[in-house]
């Protein structure tokens, strides 16, 4: 018995084409451009043309930002309810029409029409569902909190109609107007979209397209006039715009590769592991930034589980995507299947074993087998590279232990795969795959209402859910913010001085470790008061103290591991040591800095580390109830090691505000004080040594804040830089350094922050830089 023809029809798709005379303008201002220069799309099963579609120009951006610029007040202030309306119409017309864009995405695409019809569209259309409902809710949910304002949006190729819907509809549901760049590859969908933007009432300049290749995306990313750039696509291209953006302000989300974990367990549903694989890496041709591209499978079972696998990929159909029984289609480009077989062959002269089952491929267009490569070290390219096409590495284990060892080898963590009949197992195992999605017996789940994005190198920020809506806004207190100008470190770094027989040495040296440690370059700079006197020495730090620091924190992982009841009650205790010497902070206060009222700033510090003690253990994740039988839980874990430049003014205060919210959801912290003022943290070496907090936690590293900064956001082991001391520049730096490993960062820039405000220097806005959301898919009765 064999599959019969059952090809889906393309009449509607191509009299659609036809209308436009296959030629497309740009979306601009709710009105068309004409096409001038243009360039091909092709359809990827055959190579055929299929339309031409408009390059544009540096000038056209300028008009699209313009145009959105312009709308951006009027579709504020149409309100919550008449922005859900829009959105509201722009799902059921994407409903309405769904096959017309389901084939115009297989055409353009390459990915079979299963695909299309019965995923990408029905969720295209979910989240234009949810979204409205999230502006209909608006004024209520998030009403400490505004519209960033004209917001660039990239996406790739894989997904075209999908991630417009990802990118767009939380941008229009918060306030925001789009300047929206689909793949130079597949862009007609999005043309398509517009022309439902228009049926849908969607004002002018709200949502701008303009299509080309990279030139066009470089052009949005470096306009003055866009506030937010949100990006999905290779991480090579994030780390370039992650360092066009450094210093400019503007709000940056990125979801970029992966290289994810299926792990399988001996005590798995061999069956259907095996069909979760294929959804895993073989869906839309392992064009996918999540494929499941890394076979993890416990020793005991390899050669069970291998066979059956082979056995399923000798039943996969690829052929025209179109055809409503083919498994696999085409991909999007021959560049990309040129660069998957060298990965492959560079593989097989490495030694690997490569599996491939006998089929007949087109004659035309892009085509890769389904793949399977055995044999590969863990360093081996194949094992550590995206891929981003049907191939799949598969390797050992023995333990959990070391199946969450090889889950973490690699520097991406977007998402992962846990199969086990044993839940205690596979909730175990979650936790500790460094991963922004696990799901736990299923593959490629996704919903508008569940958060998605990764960590490391996969990228920062978080698409759906009600983390994707605050990627789309900025907190009303960032608005209030105080101008306050730097203050001027009067310390200067000099060797350090060989005491005299009876003299006292008055040099406060580093924390590392829980312990103190003299300076590694064994200099040491002055610090003078207010009235210019010298008050004592701190050390100078560099990047071998940092390197200690690092070092340290990574010893103290149990801190994340502790309950947060546990971390709260340090904080409460460092709170309560501070109390009991607060006559003394104040003097060194008043001495450094010259406060009449250091009074203030000590008990401002000491109610500050009461605050987030008491949210340490209420900063809780939430469950969400998918279209699916399970649910999902939001967990919001630790960052990691997070570097903290403070800030000059209110010197303990701010240290503080920064610090506990860090230490509070279980991050390990090197904190460098206030530069002119930093004997008041080096004070604090005795409250913390009293007050249980373990070593290596918080590491305190004097000296330089632009030296220390630029060492800590170059330094791979740490995971997030945070900068407040008030240097636009110093901030900038921080920016650019850490496009490297793809750090998270939040700096202040040269504005300043009132420390004693909860607003600007507390709640939910703060502690959301503290922690990553993890989205763990559970699903039950099934």
């Amino acid at each position: 018995m064999d599959y019969g023809p059952a090809p889906e029809s393309t009449k509607e798709a191509q009299a659609w084409l036809d209308q436009h005379e296959r030629r497309f303008g740009l979306f601009i201002d709710n009105a068309w451009s004409d096409a001038a220069d243009t360039f091909a799309s092709t359809n990827p099963a055959d190579g055929k043309e299929l339309a031409q579609v408009s390059q544009a120009s540096a000038a056209d951006v300028d008009r699209a930002v313009e145009a959105a610029r312009r709308a951006q007040p009027g579709w504020v202030a149409l309100g919550g309810h008449g922005r859900a309306r829009v959105m509201y119409a722009l799902a059921r017309l994407l409903q309405k029409h769904a096959r017309l864009f389901a084939v115009i995405e297989t055409l353009d695409n390459g990915k079979t029409i299963r695909e299309t019809r019965d995923a990408d569209l029905p969720l295209a259309a979910r989240h234009f569902y949810h979204h409205a409902g999230w502006a209909q809710l608006q004024s209520e949910e998030f009403a400490d909190y505004r519209a960033v304002g004209v917001v660039g949006q990239i996406v790739p190729w894989n997904f075209p109609l999908l991630m417009l819907a990802w990118k767009i509809a939380p941008a229009l549901a918060a306030g925001n107007t789009v300047v929206f760049k689909p793949a130079e590859f597949t862009s007609l969908s999005a043309l398509l979209f517009a022309e439902i933007c228009q049926q849908a009432g969607v004002p002018a300049g709200v949502v701008n397209i303009v299509t080309g290749d990279g030139r066009v995306g470089e052009a949005i990313v470096n306009h003055a006039g866009i506030d937010k750039v949100a990006f999905t696509g290779s991480t090579e291209v994030g780390r370039i715009i992650r360092k066009a953006t450094a210093g400019s302000g503007k709000k940056l989300s990125l979801e970029l590769g992966g290289k994810s974990p299926f792990i399988v367990f001996e005590d798995a549903d061999l069956d259907a592991a095996v069909e979760g694989l294929v959804d895993s890496i073989w869906f839309n041709q392992g064009q996918v930034c999540c494929a499941g591209s890394r076979l993890l499978v416990q020793e005991s079972i390899e050669e069970r589980f291998l066979a059956k696998l082979r056995a399923r990929m000798d039943n996969l159909r690829l052929g025209s995507p179109i055809e409503k029984s083919v498994d696999i289609g085409a991909l999007v480009d021959p560049v990309q299947r040129q660069r998957i077989e060298g990965l492959v062959e560079a593989a097989r002269a490495e030694g690997c074993t490569i599996y491939q089952p006998v089929c007949e491929l087109p004659a035309t267009g892009s085509w890769f087998p389904p793949t399977l490569i055995t044999g590969a070290s863990t360093s081996a390219g194949i094992a550590q590279t995206e891929i981003f096409g049907p191939v799949l590495v598969a390797m050992s284990f023995r333990t959990p232990v070391e199946a969450v060892q090889l889950a973490n080898n690699t520097v991406y963590g977007l998402a992962a795969c846990v199969w086990s009949e044993s839940i205690s197992l596979a909730l175990d195992v979650a936790p500790q795959i460094k991963a922004g999605v696990v799901w736990i017996n299923t593959a490629n789940q996704f919903d508008a209402a569940c958060g998605f994005g990764g960590y490391r190198e996969s990228g920062f920020g978080r698409e759906g859910g009600k983390e994707g809506m605050f990627e789309y806004m900025t907190a009303l207190s960032e608005d209030a913010r105080p101008a306050v100008p730097l203050v001027e470190a009067k310390g200067k770094a000099k060797p350090a001085e060989a005491p005299g027989p009876f003299a006292i040495d008055r040099t406060a040296k580093m924390y590392i470790g829980g312990k103190q440690a003299r300076p590694d370059g064994a200099y040491t700079r002055a610090i003078t008061g207010a009235n210019g006197a010298f008050i004592g020495d701190v050390g100078e730090g560099g990047r071998k103290d940092i390197r200690n620091a690092v070092e340290a924190a990574h010893k103290a992982s149990g801190w994340a591991k502790a309950t947060s009841h546990n971390r709260a009650q340090v904080l409460y205790y460092i709170a309560e040591n501070l109390a009991i010497r607060a006559d003394e902070f104040a003097a060194r206060l008043a001495a450094m800095t010259g406060a009449k009222n250091p009074e203030k700033e000590v008990q401002a510090s000491i109610e500050r580390l009461f605050y987030y003690a008491a949210w340490a253990d209420k900063y809780d994740g939430l469950a969400h109830q998918p279209p699916m039988h399970g649910i999902t839980v939001a967990l919001n874990e630790p960052v990691g090691v997070i570097g903290i430049i403070c800030p000059n003014e209110s010197p303990l205060l701010g240290f503080i505000s920064l610090v506990a919210p860090a230490l509070a959801l279980g991050n390990r912290v090197i904190a460098v004080p206030s530069e002119a003022y930093p004997l008041v943290a080096t004070d604090l070496y005795q409250v913390l040594d009293t007050s249980d907090l373990p070593g290596g936690a918080l590491n305190i590293i004097t000296g330089s804040a632009d030296e220390l900064a630029k060492t800590l956001a170059s330094h791979s082991d740490v995971d997030a830089v945070w900068r407040h001391d008030g240097s636009a520049e110093g901030c900038a730096e921080v920016e650019r350094l850490s496009a490297e490993s793809l750090k998270r960062t939040w700096v202040g820039g040269g504005k300043g922050r009132d420390w004693y405000d909860t607003k600007q220097a507390g709640g939910r806005a703060v502690l959301a830089h503290a922690s990553q959301v993890k989205n763990v898919w559970i699903p039950y009765g099934v």
